[in-house]
């Protein structure tokens, strides 16, 4: 994979802001592989993400970042820089269900999405199969026996030992406490099986059957303490017809949670995500 450097920014839109940041990667040969911009007229936000060829540049990623800090000072930006070579660890998180912690597992073992998996925790043991077959460390916290308090204690305690950077629910079906959202904040993804806002919280296949929808999908969005309303990164959707059962579009459904997850997680290693108030801007 060829290695880039991307730099990624968000602050107030104003007149030579562009011509600023090209003007610095030019003086320094740099080459742009990808360019990305956005202006959000609302709230007067301006979003670019550059995609450069780190061998283009005589720079090192330290060095990068200290000649562009006075550039970013002038233009009050909030901006991040990152090396494509750098794998994120992320720590893959589980319940009884398995389609979507399989998904990803699967996409990570074929080098689709590019990172380290450290460790997979479950609060159903079955599911040490697939960590197993992947060569994966495998934790079970077993809520039962520990109680809530605890349990997610014992998980914060393992994402702080694998020093984990991106925390994925795939299909974990305990809500996180509220100052455990705070501390994993843009850190962590979860799927929903609804098309959110519709029919966030339990049951939102029976939900929709009730309503007798025509589409049904899933939502990739980030953690927060609102439960189901954090920034949503990604929405996969799905036909479906009054013949289909609450059973048919469970089944069905499994594909959407599958491709939205994986996409979303996918963007947010790639540095494709910028979250915005209760929103994201995503340059997919």
């Amino acid at each position: 994979m060829q290695q880039t450097f991307r730099l990624v920014i968000d602050c107030p839109d104003q007149v030579g802001l562009v011509a600023a940041v090209s003007q610095f990667l030019a003086n320094h040969n740099a080459t742009i592989i990808e360019a990305s911009h956005h202006t959000d007229q609302q709230t007067g936000r301006f979003f670019m993400r550059h995609e450069i060829r780190a061998d283009s540049l005589p720079l090192s990623l330290e060095a990068f970042r200290g000649l562009f800090e006075p550039i970013a000072s002038q233009y009050d930006m909030h901006w991040r820089l990152s090396d494509s070579h750098h794998k994120q660890k992320v720590a893959l998180l589980a319940s009884k269900e398995s389609h979507c912690l399989n998904d990803l597992l699967h996409r990570w073992h074929t080098h689709e999405l590019h990172c380290d998996i450290p460790c997979i925790i479950a609060n159903h043991p079955h599911l040490q199969q697939f960590a197993d077959w992947y060569d994966i460390p495998f934790h079970w916290v077993d809520f039962e026996t520990l109680g809530k308090p605890q349990a997610f204690s014992d998980i914060r305690k393992l994402l702080l030992h694998y020093q984990i950077d991106l925390t994925v629910l795939a299909r974990f079906m305990q809500i996180l406490p509220d100052d455990l959202c705070q501390d994993l904040a843009g850190k962590a993804i979860n799927i929903h099986h609804s098309f959110l806002p519709s029919f966030a919280g339990a049951r939102p296949y029976q939900q929709a059957y009730d309503r007798g929808v025509k589409l049904i999908g899933a939502t990739c969005h980030y953690v927060t303490s609102d439960l189901d309303e954090g920034p949503i990164v990604e929405q996969e959707v799905m036909r479906i017809s009054h013949s289909d059962t609450a059973a048919d579009m469970v089944r069905k459904g499994k594909n959407c949670e599958k491709q939205a997850l994986a996409n979303g997680v996918r963007y947010h290693l790639e540095d494709r995500v910028i979250i915005h108030q209760h929103k994201t801007v995503v340059f997919a």
